[in-house]
């Protein structure tokens, strides 16, 4: 849901905020989620009163004004800091919406590097050279202490305490620094993994809430399923029948590399962004179809043309590049592989898709509304075309002789594709 100028907002200090913090946003937060994000996260703590609590209310003309950008990069940025875990964003509705931001600290150097997630994210990022010069920034230099001896003194050697009564007053809602964890969801049930793998080979005991945590992420980060990590997770076990984190990350990048050439997961949209979705949708076919596109993920769009079986590989690595290459929202890679596949009697062929999705991004396009109107016109220019040739030369789908706003889906191919997406 966009913000609109009129919308209030207070920002609430769920943490304490430090010069250090910048220059984490800036080496490791930045490179992710660029400079209007971390902008804006600078524009919220600069709201907080002289005792960085909380705001007066304020409403988000103030920051379009201060900042200097629109409402869809003020909804893109901090939907940003939202996923990334530096706000939390609670909303009232009403006449005007009001929202509360909870700002929350970027985690330290050694828990972002740590982190497959954003370790893997800031590597794509800024590249081999680049995050290897961030990592050595914050690395601890090595001293040789061999030929030293530890004489540092202990509490008990300095102070002691008189026969007094304790102080049992505890206060616990002191200001410290406070980070919120990753939010996402794992397609793995880990339950169900481990009763697949012997304990011979792992001892489940050992398993550790942190350890189990890494998993969700490393299946997510990789897109690997039940069978998938358990297969990694055997191959990852130490003698003491505990999982190697180091080596199960090194296999995971690896068996990721060499299944799709060499290359890293990259961070995409998993769907339309939100402040890129059309409100007040109504209850036509076109609506419906709008919504789907914008809700569905492009492999799982993908997935449902499929009757039987699953999409191939070809066909996944046409997703691939619509999302990671040329930086198509999911919501337009779904339209383009809806018109690509009626056009082409029901085959992407890369060297076709490739020269319509190029002259999408050229043209800037965002939305799924967009999309299907740039669709709708590229269709009338063919259909005027094929016009011209004679019904002997003419080798086309039964879908030009049709108005495309009417055959985008038929209303039997919205419930199919509606009901293949609840199976899924």
């Amino acid at each position: 849901m966009s913000v609109l100028p009129a919308d209030t907002f207070i920002v609430v200090n769920k943490t304490t905020l430090s010069d250090k913090d910048r220059n984490l946003l800036m080496l490791l937060y930045q490179p992710i989620i660029g400079s209007v994000s971390v902008s804006l996260y600078y524009t919220l703590w600069s709201y907080l009163d002289k005792s960085e609590i909380l705001s007066n209310e304020w409403t988000h003309h103030h920051i379009l004004r201060d900042m200097m950008i629109s409402n869809t990069e003020l909804s893109e940025a901090k939907e940003r800091l939202e996923a990334i875990g530096l706000i939390k964003t609670y909303l009232k509705k009403g006449n005007i919406n009001s929202y509360v931001y909870e700002l929350y600290s970027p985690v330290s150097a050694s828990e972002f590097i740590n982190n497959p997630l954003l370790n893997i994210a800031l590597f794509n990022a800024v590249g081999k050279l680049e995050y290897e010069r961030i990592v050595s920034y914050f690395r601890i230099p090595k001293i040789n202490l061999r030929e030293y001896e530890d004489v540092t003194k202990k509490f008990s050697d300095i102070f002691a305490y008189s026969s007094v009564p304790l102080n049992d007053n505890l206060i616990y809602d002191i200001k410290k620094s406070s980070h919120r964890k990753l939010e996402l969801l794992s397609k793995i049930d880990i339950n169900t993994i481990l009763s697949l793998i012997s304990d011979e080979i792992l001892n489940k005991k050992s398993l550790t809430k942190d350890m189990k945590d890494f998993l969700y992420k490393i299946s997510y980060i990789y897109n690997y399923d039940n069978d998938d990590m358990i297969e990694l997770i055997r191959n990852s076990t130490t003698e003491k029948h505990t999982i190697d984190k180091k080596l199960l990350q090194e296999n995971a990048n690896k068996y990721y590399r060499y299944d799709n050439m060499g290359k890293l997961p990259s961070i995409i949209y998993k769907n339309q962004p939100e402040y890129l979705r059309k409100e007040n949708l109504d209850t036509s076919n076109r609506s419906r179809m709008i919504h789907l596109f914008e809700t569905t993920s492009p492999y799982d769009f993908i997935n449902s043309k499929y009757k039987t079986g699953n999409p191939t590989s070809s066909d996944l690595s046409i997703i691939s590049y619509l999302l990671i290459d040329l930086n198509l929202k999911p919501g337009v890679v779904n339209v383009l592989v809806d018109y690509v596949l009626k056009i082409n009697n029901n085959k992407l062929i890369k060297s076709f898709v490739e020269v319509i999705a190029a002259q999408w991004s050229k043209s800037g396009i965002e939305t799924v509304e967009d999309a299907m109107e740039i669709a709708e016109k590229e269709y009338k220019k063919k259909k005027n075309v094929t016009t011209k040739v004679t019904k002997k030369e003419s080798v086309t789908p039964d879908w030009f002789n049709k108005d495309i706003k009417e055959d985008i889906a038929s209303d039997e191919e919205i419930k199919k594709l509606e009901s293949r997406m609840k199976r899924g």
